[in-house]
């Protein structure tokens, strides 16, 4: 028998995942033509392989006794496309990084490596969601946390410092106290783009999750961050090296001089042995110097 295989490819999307619209998002298509393709791979093994749940979709017995050996399938399909491409002489990294990041560090350096490993095309995603690296393809991610992703290898890369700023009248207005990091909370917060720098600073300080870390204005742009804290909007998080100036002026007050919390930091993170693919490899130890520098 004749088995469709984007019906089957479909099916695991919907299976790892949980959800039709996920599934949609991830193979570009509408949910319909997600239902419609399990649909039709249902009536043709004549089994129902998924049960819809109230959050999403779940799978049935059957589902999930040829769901495994499905999603082996195609990654051993995908594994044997690299290998052919890698025979072609050319080899293709895909690299997820948030936007930030991408323009402000990565991608004017990224000319180095090409130069350095010109057989190796470099493909990268700017997105601040989280990635599921071989579910999403995606051999190496670039993420600013705290280190913590179980089950992947990580490789610390730099902690660039961030220092709470803020304009001199906007403390005396408010009669500002802040002696410890959880006392920022008590304030308007100003955000970069992703809105990650202060929950993931106060976590790196010991405070408990706070929904009051997300409030508050957010700007694309360091400069119209630091601009924003001049002009008295609130307290911002920004790169030590960037305030210099304005706190030497006056115009701004770092309000906390606490030890910097190392774990803080940019990290490469990999599935297990993905370093073993001289792409991968190449690019780790490349993007490992330029950091050290």
């Amino acid at each position: 028998m004749h088995y469709p295989l984007q019906a089957l490819r479909t099916f695991v999307e919907v299976g790892e995942r949980g959800s039709v619209k996920a599934a949609a998002q991830a193979l570009h298509v509408t949910p319909g033509a997600v239902s419609q393709q399990i649909r039709v791979l249902e009536q043709r093994l004549g089994v129902v392989l998924l049960e819809r749940e109230r959050l999403g979709m779940r799978l049935s017995a059957a589902g999930a006794s040829v769901h495994p050996k499905l999603l082996n399938a195609f990654l051993q399909i995908e594994q044997a496309l690299q290998a052919l491409e890698a025979g072609k002489g050319r080899q293709s990294l895909t690299v997820s990084t948030v936007a930030t990041f991408a323009a402000s560090w990565l991608v004017p350096r990224l000319g180095r490596f090409q130069q350095l490993h010109p057989g190796i095309e470099v493909r990268v995603e700017a997105t601040s969601e989280l990635v599921d690296l071989r579910r999403d393809r995606v051999d190496v991610a670039l993420r600013h946390g705290l280190g913590d992703y179980p089950g992947l290898d990580v490789l610390p890369l730099m902690a660039p410092v961030l220092v709470p700023v803020a304009a001199p009248a906007f403390l005396q207005s408010r009669e500002a106290v802040i002696a410890e990091a959880a006392d920022c909370l008590n304030h308007p917060l100003l955000h970069e783009g992703e809105r990650a720098d202060w929950p993931l600073w106060l976590q790196a300080h010991g405070v408990a999750p706070d929904p009051r870390a997300q409030r508050g204005s957010a700007f694309d742009d360091d400069f119209l961050l630091i601009r924003a804290a001049e002009a008295g909007q609130g307290l911002a998080l920004v790169a030590q090296a960037y305030a210099q100036h304005e706190i030497a002026a006056g115009r701004l007050v770092q309000v906390l001089d606490k030890p910097w919390p190392a774990r803080f930091a940019y990290y490469a993170v990999t599935q297990p042995g993905a370093r073993e693919r001289p792409a991968v490899r190449a690019f780790l130890d490349w993007i490992e110097h330029e950091a050290a520098q």
